[in-house]
């Protein structure tokens, strides 16, 4: 981690009185490190005498209309606490009027845990690596069973033609942080909205960025003892979740885009995408998915067109980690690579 005083936009005695007023039982901040990994919004580890604690911040700079949210961050996590799918603790969110940094902010439980950045597991025994995929799609399932009604999230989207709304805010966001499209990105939107499927009605709590390394784990067991980086979740269609982790089976491990493309499932321990999405219809109780190919495009141009913007973000200046920015912005001819090949030959 990164020591980061001044990064945060606050001296630390600012920060521990803030702090001091508004979590109960903090007292004593002692140091601040920013988390060298993220792109979206900064997060930084608070070293405090009470104990430690996690600050996530809206970047500086000129923003994307409706990125980095911490304040949707927040809020859902605040409704999920005692729902069954696994959170941090919330503690406190202070809006950029009443920030001392003028960027907003919220401050949460730290977990100490495991964070898997490997989807092939390298450093977890063969045997016990279905285990930690069978948590992951457990929680899956779960999150997308949750009543939004009963956890307050009625408003938290606009239910109904899901992926229409998302191609075009998305197409928008990245023509907005490109200065022309790509011939294969163009090609992809195009297909998206000739395959659109037919709006079937299925409506849940979507987290948005799926994966593995959003996810700490309890430590020698395949427990996930919460779900990070909510800034993407909205109310959407289940199957999009779905279809955007299964893109990890696709993608190459190359240490870069942290895929499982040349791996060997059954060599490893790793189930394979049909046996994922099949365990994922079982706990739901769904049948068969149809159009499976469209949402695995519209997976991977929603990536790219994410990565894009944090690309664009590292070319102006307030990319959280820039360099890092920039090799997630050579990724996005590979995705969208990757989704042509699903428009030729299917899933």
């Amino acid at each position: 981690m990164i020591d980061a005083a001044k990064d945060i936009g606050m001296s630390l005695a600012t920060l521990d009185g803030t702090l001091s007023r508004v979590v109960p039982g903090f007292a004593g901040a002692q140091k601040v490190s920013k988390f060298g990994t993220g792109q979206s919004n900064p997060t930084y580890l608070i070293t405090a005498a009470s104990g430690r604690y996690v600050l996530r911040s809206k970047p500086l700079g000129a923003l994307l209309p409706s990125a980095h949210a911490v304040e949707r961050e927040f809020r859902v996590m605040q409704a999920l606490a005692g729902s069954g799918v696994p959170v941090p603790r919330v503690l406190h969110l202070a809006d950029a009027a009443t920030s001392p940094s003028g960027r907003a902010f919220y401050v949460m439980d730290y977990l100490d845990g495991r964070i898997f950045w490997d989807p092939a597991l390298p450093e977890v025994a063969q045997d016990a690596r279905a285990a930690i995929y069978n948590a992951m799609n457990a929680a899956l399932a779960g999150l997308h069973d949750v009543d939004v009604a009963a956890v307050g999230l009625s408003d938290f989207g606009k239910p109904g033609n899901y992926f229409a709304r998302q191609l075009d805010r998305w197409g928008r966001q990245y023509l907005a942080s490109v200065a022309a499209p790509s011939p294969d990105m163009a090609r992809i939107m195009a297909w998206l909205e000739q395959a659109m499927p037919p709006d079937d009605g299925q409506v849940a709590l979507v987290h948005g960025d799926w994966r593995l390394d959003n996810m700490i784990f309890a430590r020698g067991r395949p427990d996930i003892l919460g779900v990070l980086d909510w800034e993407l979740s909205t109310l959407g269609h289940p199957l999009a979740d779905l279809a955007y982790q299964c893109m990890q089976w696709r993608l190459p491990n190359d240490g870069r885009m942290r895929g499982l493309g040349g791996i060997e499932r059954a060599a490893h321990g790793l189930p394979t995408e049909a046996e994922y999405v099949a365990a994922y219809c079982a706990r739901r109780g769904l049948p068969m998915i149809d159009n499976w190919a469209f949402y695995l495009v519209f997976a991977f141009f929603r990536l790219a067109a994410i990565l894009a913007g944090v690309a664009a973000r590292a070319d102006s200046g307030n990319a959280s980690n820039p360099d890092q920015a920039r090799a997630y912005g050579q990724a996005v001819p590979v995705l969208a690579a990757l989704a042509l090949q699903v428009t030729r030959d299917g899933p």
